[in-house]
């Protein structure tokens, strides 16, 4: 019996089952299974525990593939059985001879057939598991580089918005140092009289800019804009259109050039402009102090 056990301990049964011995090694093993009884339990023992195994962590193939494979396996010719000579012995009651192990062994290779199968299948499920995880991995990944880029895109705004707040502050900080600057401030009319805002002209440079922190007009819509205009020696002269928005990023806002001018007035006009003020629709209005 430790024959036996040595044998069973040796690891050529699991093998067997895998189908991993060659044709000599199988036959050794099978006649050994043939001589003892506990080597054929330990064969179907293993055959059971991977296929529980392999079962256990498999994913159904598709409709109509076992039946496909068992149907294959059916069509292959087992070897004809060939009948032991049997020698009775005189006065004495004749025991069967145990039939060779052809059954046992196609039983086995179907076994073995399952259990690839199977393994199979678990080991596709597995790949398609890690797919899909390199995918969301992936995914998240490009997600993460699109949030980066747009807080990057806020950082550039808002580095560019306060860039161009402190150059508009400095340039106001500056206009007290220049006598050349003119502040214009306009008051609003009978079409709105809480409106008001401030211009800032440069009667040398004929720089003219328009201070959005202390202007308080109606917001225009999209089919309308305010509109600059210089009174020179009793004529308008068009110094260009603005939109009121809260939420722009600039405090100054450059306008048309002018060399000369007695007044400064804002008209509401239909967007782009006009050659003329439209009169009624004037909302407020500066006289330039000397």
């Amino acid at each position: 019996m430790e024959e036996v056990r040595a044998y069973i301990e040796s690891g050529i049964l699991e093998l067997y089952v895998l189908g991993q011995l060659s044709a000599e090694e199988q036959r050794e093993v099978e006649g050994m299974a043939a001589k003892y009884a506990e080597i054929r339990e330990e064969i179907e023992a293993i055959e059971i525990a991977m296929e529980t195994y392999a079962m256990s962590n498999a994913v159904l193939p598709s409709e109509g593939l076992d039946l496909k494979v068992l149907s294959a396996i059916e069509s292959l010719k087992a070897p004809e059985e060939v009948p032991s000579p049997v020698m009775p012995a005189p006065e004495t009651v004749v025991a069967p001879i145990q039939a060779p192990l052809v059954t046992v062994a196609k039983d086995s290779r179907i076994r073995s057939l399952r259990i690839a199968l199977a393994a199979c299948a678990a080991l596709l499920l597995v790949s398609l598991v890690a797919l899909y995880s390199a995918h969301h991995e992936l995914s998240e990944a490009q997600n993460q580089i699109l949030a980066l880029n747009r807080q990057n895109q806020s950082f550039a705004a808002t580095v560019g918005y306060m860039k161009q707040n402190t150059a508009d502050l400095q340039k106001l900080a500056d206009m007290p140092a220049d006598p050349n600057w003119k502040t214009v401030k306009l008051a609003g009319t009978k079409m709105d009289p809480a409106a008001k805002m401030v211009v800032y002209w440069h009667t040398t440079g004929k720089h003219v800019m328009v201070d959005n922190s202390k202007m308080a007009l109606p917001a225009n819509d999209q089919s309308h804009q305010y509109q600059l205009w210089a009174l020179v020696n009793g004529k308008p002269v068009d110094l260009g259109v603005f939109d009121v928005k809260p939420d722009t990023t600039h405090i100054l806002i450059n306008m048309k050039e002018i060399s000369g001018a007695q007044a400064f007035a804002v008209t509401l006009e239909k967007r782009g402009g006009s050659v003329s003020p439209t009169m009624n629709q004037m909302i407020v209005m500066g006289g330039v102090s000397i």
